[in-house]
């Protein structure tokens, strides 16, 4: 059973499965970090000094306004929708990310797939097949020739 295993994980597909997975997760905290560090606080000064980590909606009269989101979710149920947001800005970002890329792979295989293919040159074997084919055709009984024979 371990060979079996061994066998399965160093097939080439799980192998490039495992690469794209880890990858992907340090792409992914890396955008995760442009969009909350970097993104966000630019959307919050320009709509006000807004900070999206605390805008909530409470969902009870114990809650006053001015709280930050922690303290809010102490006294009461609250809607928090800034969290939601920033991931959904976050999302937004890495399908235009992964978009750009299957467009630039699709434009390769379109490149790669519109250019002529360069036939590769005649054997031996075909050049002499084709010169056959060439004396064979200009006397079709295959016979000698009277102008042919040498005497």
């Amino acid at each position: 059973m371990l060979k079996e295993f061994k066998e399965f994980a160093m097939r080439g597909n799980v192998m490039d499965l495992a690469v794209g997975v880890i990858i992907g997760a340090a792409f992914g905290k890396i955008v995760d970090s442009v969009v909350n560090d970097l993104i966000m606080p630019l959307i919050g000064k320009a709509i006000g000094n807004v900070d999206f980590s605390n805008l909530y909606v409470p969902l009870n009269d114990t809650i006053t306004p001015g709280l930050t989101l922690v303290e809010a979710k102490k006294l009461g149920p609250v809607f928090a929708y800034g969290n939601f947001l920033t991931i959904l800005i976050d999302f937004l970002i890495l399908a235009f990310i992964i978009f750009l890329l299957i467009r630039g792979m699709n434009r390769l295989m379109r490149a790669k797939a519109d250019s002529p293919a360069v036939p590769p040159a005649p054997t031996k074997e075909e050049v002499l097949l084709t010169e056959i084919r060439d004396i064979l055709s200009q006397n079709p009984t295959g016979l000698p020739r009277r102008q042919d024979i040498q005497v």
